[in-house]
């Protein structure tokens, strides 16, 4: 949980996922629900592939087009009811068909920022607000 840690150590969680995020295979492609995450993303430095769930060929329109172009998945989906049934339909499809997919970096995110956002694209304004807190205390 949150609880107890501190900005630095929240910021620092938020900096080594997105590293993570920035350093993935190329062949990896990020599937965000909707335009205004993708954004967030690279905001934040994240490039490469990305693919807005909720405008493309649906959830199992996506997992057969990654198995038919040999590539891996990054679920990063709002953390809000919507994106959990989102990650959930994610899993199964990418499942049927055979593409590897980590959403263990949604966790982790989900785990440090859940007390203040509930979305991706709030990831840029949490990261900011811990950046002015830990420069803060540091003075």
């Amino acid at each position: 949980m949150t609880r107890g840690r501190s900005p630095r150590e929240r910021l620092e969680e938020i900096q080594a996922v997105l590293e993570e995020m920035i350093s993935r295979d190329p062949r990896t492609v990020i599937l965000v629900e909707g335009i205004r995450d993708r954004g967030a993303l690279t905001i934040l430095g994240v490039g490469g592939e990305m693919v807005q769930v909720q405008s493309s060929d649906g959830v199992f329109g996506i997992a057969e087009r990654l198995a038919k172009e040999g590539k891996s998945a990054m679920i990063m989906t709002d953390w809000d009811r919507k994106g959990g049934q989102l990650s959930r339909l994610l899993r199964s499809a990418l499942e049927a068909n055979a593409v590897p997919y980590d959403d263990g970096l949604r966790q982790r995110l989900v785990i440090v920022a859940r007390q203040d956002i509930k979305d991706v694209q709030s990831l840029p304004s949490l990261y900011s607000r811990l950046v002015q807190e830990v420069q803060a205390r540091d003075r």
